[in-house]
């Protein structure tokens, strides 16, 4: 798969201020997790890493047809574990570049997704990340040339907000289209 898109889902908290686990929440449009790695799937991720933790037993359940569940052991850490198992998992896979968004962005628009997708012409050393105005959001389009050294600072509660900061990643306006708007109570 050298060169390829990897999809991940980061998919493995146990959703305490939501109250459970955001991998199982449903609304009237239907499960999260599956639509979430449909999304990148469609955007011609291949393959689509779901990232899980709290009832992963479970959330496995709920992955479409193509998309893999991988457990992080250590996932009560944070959201840092969490996106260290995936980078470790992509570079393994030697992913040209790896498309990161969470599960808890129900409202995420196809549109946003294939926006931040279009950066990716091959180039490892892409840097993007959806943007709502001024706020940043997800997808995250990281190219494998990142991976090394954001592995090397990821982990436990910190994720890559720090990392995409200091290396200046292209915000691609995606207003209104769901990027930024994660869901943190029913």
């Amino acid at each position: 798969m050298a060169n390829g898109l990897v999809g991940v889902v980061l998919a493995a908290g146990a959703g305490s201020r939501f109250g459970g686990p955001k991998a199982l929440a449903r609304d009237d449009a239907g499960a999260w997790l599956p639509r979430a790695c449909d999304l990148l799937s469609a955007a011609g991720c291949e393959p689509v890493l779901a990232i899980l933790g709290a009832e992963a037993d479970e959330a496995r359940h709920l992955l479409p047809r193509g998309a893999h569940g991988v457990v992080v052991a250590r996932w009560s850490e944070g959201i840092g574990a969490s996106l260290h198992a995936a980078l470790e998992v992509a570079q393994s896979v030697h992913a040209g570049a790896v498309l990161v968004t969470l599960v808890d962005l129900p409202n995420l628009a196809a549109e946003a997704v294939a926006r931040v997708v279009e950066r990716w012409t091959g180039d490892q050393t892409v840097l993007a990340r959806a943007v709502d105005g001024d706020t940043p959001g997800h997808p995250v389009l990281i190219g494998a040339a990142h991976l090394r050294p954001l592995l090397a600072t990821v982990g436990g509660g910190r994720g890559a907000s720090h990392y995409l900061e200091a290396h200046r990643a292209e915000g691609i306006d995606c207003t209104g289209l769901g990027v930024a708007a994660d869901v943190d109570s029913r």
